[in-house]
Formats: C-alpha cells, sequence, structure tokens
C-alpha cells in the first residue's frame, strides 16, 4: 500500500516543521494572505469577461477580436506560468510569490492604460502567466503552514481565493466598470493586488525551508507520464463546468425564458457551490487517494443530465447549477494531489501545470457547448458536449492514474 508516499506529496521541506513553528508566525494571516492573492487574481480574469463589451467599443474592435484580450490571458496561463516556474525553480517560494505579485500588478495597471487592443492582449498575456506559478508556489507555502497530510486542504485554500472571486469579485469589478469605465475595473484589481501584496510581504513565513529545487527536479516530473494522463485527466473532466458556466446567460433567458435580471444570481448560486465544493474537496483529497475525483466526476454527470432533461424549469436550473459548481470543484484538490504524487520534487510546477489544464478545459468545454449550438440542438445541449468531455475524463482516470503508485516522496532537502 502506498498510502505513506500519497500523504506526503509536497516536498521534504513540508515535512521538517508543523504550524506550531515559531518560523511560520500566524498560520490564518499567512493562509488569508494567500487566499487574498487568488482572489485579486480571479477578479482580474473573470471580471474580463464582464467588461469585454466596453472596451471592444472604447478600443473601437469587434467583439470577436476583443476576445483576443481574454483568450491572451489563458494562454499566459497554459504557457507562460510553467515557464515562470521553471526560471524560478531554485527561488524561495514566499521570494517567488513576492515577485509574481509584483508582475500582477504590472500586467494589470497597464491592462488599464493599454492604448490599443494589440497592447491590450500582450498586457493580458502578461497578467495571466502569474496565475498558475502564483497557486503553484501558494499550495507549497499552505502546506507548509497546514503540516504534513494536509496538501489537499492546502490547495484548496488557495483556491478559495478564486471561488469567492466568482461570487463576489468578479460581479463587482464589473460594476465598477459598467459605472466608472473597463479601465477602472484593472486599477480597481490593482488596488486589491496590492493589499494581497502588503499581506504577503507581512505574513508569509520568512524560512530557508520554502527554498525551491534545480531545474532539473522539476524538468524531472515532466518525464512522468502519470504527470501527462493527470493532465489530460483534468483538462477533458474540468471542461464540463465551462460548459455550463460559459451559458449560463443563455440557459436563464432562451431555455428558461426568464428575465436577465436573473443572470447574475444565477451567476452566484454557481460560485457559491463552487466555494462549498472546493472546501469538502480538500478535505476529502487528503484522506482518500480516488474518492474526490470519482465523487465529484461522477456527481457532475448526473447534474448535467438533470440540466439536459429539465433545465428549462428554473426550479431544476438552479440548483443544479449549484451542484455542478459544487462537485467539478470537489475534484480538483484530488488533481493536485495526485499530480504532485507522481512529481513530489516539483510541486509548484505541478500547481501550475493543474492551473494550465483548468484553463484548457474553460476552451474545451466553451468550443464543445458552442459546437452543440451551432449544430441546432437547442440552448441546454451544451451540457451533452460536457458530459461526454468528462465522461472520457472519468473512464481515462479510472483506467491509468487510480491504479497507478505515486513517486516516493524525497527525504532530505
Amino acid at each position: 500500500m502506498h498510502r505513506r508516499a500519497y500523504k506526503a506529496q509536497c516536498t521534504a521541506e513540508e515535512n521538517r516543521r508543523t504550524p506550531e513553528s515559531p518560523s511560520v508566525g500566524n498560520p490564518r494571516l499567512a493562509l488569508f494572505a494567500l487566499a487574498l492573492g487568488t482572489f485579486a487574481i480571479g477578479t482580474g480574469e473573470f471580471g474580463s469577461n464582464g467588461v469585454i463589451q466596453l472596451f471592444a467599443a472604447d478600443l473601437n474592435v469587434s467583439i470577436p477580436v476583443a476576445t483576443y484580450a481574454i483568450t491572451a490571458y489563458a494562454v499566459g496561463v497554459i504557457i507562460g506560468s510553467p515557464m515562470i516556474t521553471l526560471f524560478a525553480a531554485r527561488a524561495n517560494r514566499r521570494t517567488l510569490l513576492l515577485g509574481l505579485i509584483g508582475l500582477f500588478l504590472i500586467g494589470n495597471g497597464l491592462s488599464a492604460v493599454a492604448p490599443n487592443i494589440a497592447l491590450l492582449v500582450l498586457f493580458r498575456f502578461v497578467a495571466g502567466s502569474v496565475q498558475g506559478a502564483f497557486f503553484g508556489a501558494g499550495a507549497v507555502v499552505a502546506a507548509y503552514v497546514y503540516g504534513p497530510g494536509r496538501a489537499g486542504l492546502a490547495f484548496a485554500t488557495v483556491m478559495g481565493g478564486l471561488t469567492v472571486a466568482t461570487i463576489a469579485g468578479s460581479p463587482l469589478g464589473t460594476l465598477i466598470g459598467q459605472h466608472a469605465g473597463w479601465r477602472a475595473l484593472y486599477w480597481t484589481v490593482v488596488a486589491v493586488g496590492l493589499l494581497a501584496g502588503t499581506a504577503l510581504v507581512a505574513w508569509l513565513p520568512r524560512t530557508d525551508d520554502l527554498r525551491g529545487g534545480s531545474v532539473a527536479d522539476e524538468l524531472a516530473g515532466l518525464r512522468r507520464r502519470g504527470v501527462w494522463v493527470m493532465v489530460t485527466v483534468a483538462a477533458l473532466g474540468i471542461s464540463s463546468i465551462f460548459a455550463v458556466y460559459t451559458f449560463i446567460g443563455p440557459f436563464i433567458t432562451d431555455a428558461a425564458r426568464r428575465d436577465e435580471s436573473l443572470i447574475p444570481v444565477a451567476l452566484a448560486i454557481f460560485g457559491l457551490g463552487m466555494a462549498v465544493g472546493n472546501h469538502l474537496g480538500g478535505r476529502i483529497a487528503d484522506r482518500y487517494e480516488n474518492r474526490g475525483l470519482l465523487w465529484g466526476y461522477g456527481g457532475v454527470l448526473v447534474f448535467l443530465t438533470l440540466i439536459g432533461v429539465a433545465g428549462d424549469d428554473l426550479v431544476v436550473l438552479l440548483p443544479c447549477l449549484f451542484g455542478v459548481g459544487a462537485t467539478m470543484m470537489a475534484a480538483i484538490p484530488t488533481i493536485q494531489v495526485r499530480l504532485t504524487s507522481f512529481a513530489p520534487d516539483a510541486p509548484t510546477l505541478m500547481g501550475a501545470l493543474n492551473l494550465a489544464a483548468l484553463n484548457l478545459a474553460n476552451s474545451l468545454g466553451a468550443i464543445g457547448g458552442a459546437v452543440a449550438l451551432d449544430a441546432g440542438w437547442g440552448t441546454l445541449s451544451t451540457v451533452w458536449a460536457g458530459f461526454a468531455l468528462t465522461t472520457a475524463g472519468l473512464f481515462l482516470y479510472a483506467a491509468t492514474v487510480a491504479r497507478a503508485k505515486p513517486v516516493p516522496v524525497p527525504r532530505s532537502a
């Protein structure tokens, strides 16, 4: 049985300290600082979707052209974050997080003053390149603060800021953009980022136990088959959440035939489900190797079916939106833990790859839903595209990763 190796997936540094260690300071404040950082990142990411029409009009481009800025952010996560992680492999994780929040401020500050769409696309790429690396390094620091055997809860804590951003940060940022201009959204994100940076400086532990490793160790993780299978499982499975989230507006107005004023309510319900699922998923991931993903993916398939069959009834649709958000987010901490179990010497890079998979899933879900709509199968047909993708991810996981043994955790620094 490889439970012992599985439980200790976050590097030897994690195993040498406990939350009571003096070098950790106040664990709750350190964890809050990390979550505040991901909240700022999430607000900038999701808030951009809410002001796309505004910057398209101001920069005199069409909506399709304006979406390049959204796509550039995702490309930054997928390509930029792993590259930054490798480049900064030897850096202390605290130092890396502070550098990343600085780059985040630069990317969003430049976005706020972008004079044309070309530069806005470039600056959104810069802002996106921070996300995966921040989540990866943040998960390592959070695992250090929590102590051994709680890496799932650690990653869920870091992800918590992102889920809160979907509930409050993004709607509030969109509202600010609508009333004060789209540039005000990015200045607001900068302000929150400055607050997060101050909190990180003040409350993150200062210790050599958070020092990085060699580039060779990080690259070694990329040579392990289990890592890439797990990334594929994540990209396929999580795509269903975006096959729903992307089309919540049409679900409300076209399928359920309700006023568009209910769209923010539906988005908030979905976001609340994500927050609940994320919290529970962290605890499940630390207790069980596979159940978080198997239950999460299996549960989301049930809710997708209910939406596809009876989602035109608001009484069915709204609870199912909560259910999709909750069940899928419950799987994500397990994805992180399993990824790291295959490359325990590269936890930061595994966090970056997890976020890259999340952004690939965003594209897959949106594209799959669009294909279903273009085929004339109806508004709710987007959930069946998500159903097919998540089913593929679930079968791939059950057939391969669920039976694979993790790589033993290094015992020395």
